[in-house]
């Protein structure tokens, strides 16, 4: 297939923008040749990348599918981009972070405080990355650093442990269960919970744990990530059992936490590629991400009780 480059920008412009309009406004250019040049894009794809409904542009499955490959491309260009910016203003080479996004919004910010106290300078980039493609990432040795929530390491990998705890109950200000310090399966029985989506292992591992003690929940909300559980129990729409990073970001905003009786361990992981030449930086960005995580360990007892 003889596709160029301009047909591959002006695919990435409109996927981005979500309109042509969009798409010749970012690339300084008309309508009608990112039209030409989407529609030429597609006679030489063989398949149509956009169903045309009622005026917009709706990506096909296979749109969406080679637009994760596009960006994937692009990305190692920007990783290019910057490391050419960076040697030339004398900056040295960039730190790159691969993490599962809860990290980068819980414990990795906090690190990266620290780590700007002690060196100011040190350039840094942080990719939020969900599994499979995390370790995939990693093990093509594209990343300085990965943090993860497993305990095995990728191919051409090491890994080391820097948080352990176990997945907190969540609730709302004011609930009637506030007054135990520890809640059971039992204690959750006929009230509304929010919960992370069936594929997600720990709403796997939830699911047992209270099919296994008999207790039936209200499931009247699921959602993707544990920061959008937390936001939807801090709206008194139901009760929530969470990894402890994310819920301790919304201790002190609406939510309140207690220890579950039974223990589902939540754990974080260092990865580091084997094969990958040594960022200087590397060491002083663990040894910030460790002191946080005694740190955050303190902070969850304290919320905790």
């Amino acid at each position: 297939m003889d596709i160029d480059h301009r047909q591959i920008e002006v695919f990435r412009a409109v996927m981005s923008a979500g309109s042509v309009t969009g798409a010749a406004a970012l690339l300084l250019t008309s309508q009608l040749t990112v039209s030409r040049e989407l529609a030429l894009l597609e006679h030489r794809l063989g398949f149509a990348l956009f169903d045309r409904i009622r005026g917009r542009l709706q990506p096909t499955t296979q749109a969406l599918a080679l637009f994760e490959e596009v960006q994937r491309a692009y990305l190692g260009l920007e990783r290019v981009r910057a490391t050419a910016r960076a040697l030339r203003e004398g900056r040295g080479t960039q730190l790159a972070v691969v993490c599962v996004p809860a990290f980068a919004q819980a414990l990795l910010p906090a690190a990266c405080r620290r780590l700007r106290a002690q060196q100011a300078d040190i350039p840094l980039a942080i990719t939020p990355q969900e599994s499979p493609l995390l370790e995939e990432w990693l093990s093509a040795q594209r990343f300085d650093l990965g943090l993860t929530e497993h305990d095995t390491a990728p191919p051409g990998c090491t890994l080391q442990s820097l948080f352990e705890a176990d997945e907190v109950c969540v609730l709302p200000a004011g609930h009637p269960l506030l007054a135990r310090t520890q809640l059971t399966p039992a204690d959750f029985a006929d009230h509304p919970f929010v919960s992370l989506a069936p594929q997600d292992p720990y709403r796997v591992q939830l699911d047992e744990v209270f099919r296994r003690e008999g207790v039936t929940r209200r499931l009247l909300l699921e959602t993707q990530s544990a920061a959008s559980v937390c936001s939807l129990v801090r709206e008194g729409l139901g009760l929530a059992i969470v990894n402890p990073l994310t819920a301790l970001e919304f201790a002190d905003h609406g939510c309140t936490l207690r220890r579950f009786a039974v223990s589902i361990p939540f754990r974080v992981s260092l990865v580091r590629p084997a094969y990958r030449s040594s960022n200087p930086h590397t060491e002083t960005l663990i040894q910030a991400l460790q002191a946080e995580s005694l740190a955050t360990h303190e902070r969850l007892e304290h919320a905790l009780g």
